[in-house]
């Protein structure tokens, strides 16, 4: 009988030790998602209108220099001499395929095609397919309001989310945060594309702007300007400008962002942005490696 016991008295203590250990582990693995640096998620990349001067193959090799794994193309952009310097959006799948090689020879992955539809629902079938020929996850675009409908089947049907560009006032109707969750709303494939240079020129905080899209961005446009209110401006390298980039980069952790930074310049520095580039790839990983 006392050996019952004892043996029963064995097995409680294990059992309230192997409890004991669950709970340990499941609050440790709690305490690791809790404290889990979102950051890692970031894709950090280039879109590719920084060098639009250049043809595709000569873009490709200015980001490959810049040492960064991400690209957003852009339909409009040149394909160089071997696709008769055809743009992409005129390309067949054949050619689509050839570009697809490039970028896997420099080992570039397309997070997001920049794609301009017009009021036909086939131009802009044309365009998804495109970016789905090049592996995109999603596309950056300015649909028009009548074509917010068609543009939101399509992006179902392709699985592919569109995030809304906003260029500045005047330019865009996405100027405005309001606008875009506006567009938003009903459409459940939409999200926002974030460009911090821009916001400044319609005189939006892009902190402000970015804290009104939370929950509905999908990517970021990494770029600065020199002053606010002032839509005539290009922009100038990241970090040297009026935007907040800390504080941007902090709200963008606090919510869990989770997408797509580009860099992207529209000023054209001589003899091309790369240079910028290189520093604003410094000026990011420095920023990222600072947040709290």
């Amino acid at each position: 009988m006392k050996n019952i016991v004892y043996t029963c008295f064995i097995c409680l203590v294990a059992l309230a030790a192997c409890n004991q250990n669950k709970t340990a582990i499941t609050e440790n693995s709690t305490n690791t998602a809790a404290t889990g640096d979102v950051t890692q998620d970031w894709k950090f990349g280039i879109a590719l209108w920084t060098f639009h001067t250049f043809n595709f193959p000569e873009a490709l090799a200015k980001v490959d220099s810049a040492g960064v794994q991400y690209v957003e193309p852009n339909t409009f952009h040149k394909t160089g001499p071997d696709l008769k310097d055809s743009l992409i959006l005129q390309l067949s799948p054949t050619g689509l395929t050839k570009l697809r090689s490039l970028l896997d020879q420099k080992k570039l992955a397309v997070g997001s095609v920049y794609i301009v539809g017009d009021s036909t629902v086939a131009s802009w079938q044309k365009q998804f397919e495109i970016a789905k020929q090049l592996g995109a996850t999603f596309v950056t675009a300015e649909p028009p309001i009548n074509m917010w409908d068609s543009v939101d089947s399509l992006a179902g049907a392709y699985n592919l989310k569109v995030a809304l560009h906003e260029h500045w006032k005047g330019v865009s109707r996405y100027w405005h945060p309001d606008s875009v969750l506006a567009a938003i709303k009903d459409h459940p494939n939409f999200g926002a594309c974030a460009d911090l240079g821009h916001w400044p020129k319609s005189g939006i905080n892009p902190l402000e702007a970015v804290r009104k899209l939370n929950g509905h961005i999908i990517g970021v446009h990494l770029k600065d300007i020199a002053a606010f209110n002032d839509p005539k401006l290009k922009d100038v390298p990241v970090g040297t400008g009026v935007v907040d980039f800390p504080a941007v980069f902090q709200e963008l952790k606090k919510q869990q962002f989770k997408g797509y930074i580009y860099i992207e310049r529209d000023a054209e520095d001589k003899p091309s942005n790369l240079p910028s580039v290189i520093q604003t790839v410094k000026y990011y990983n420095d920023q990222v490696k600072q947040l709290q």
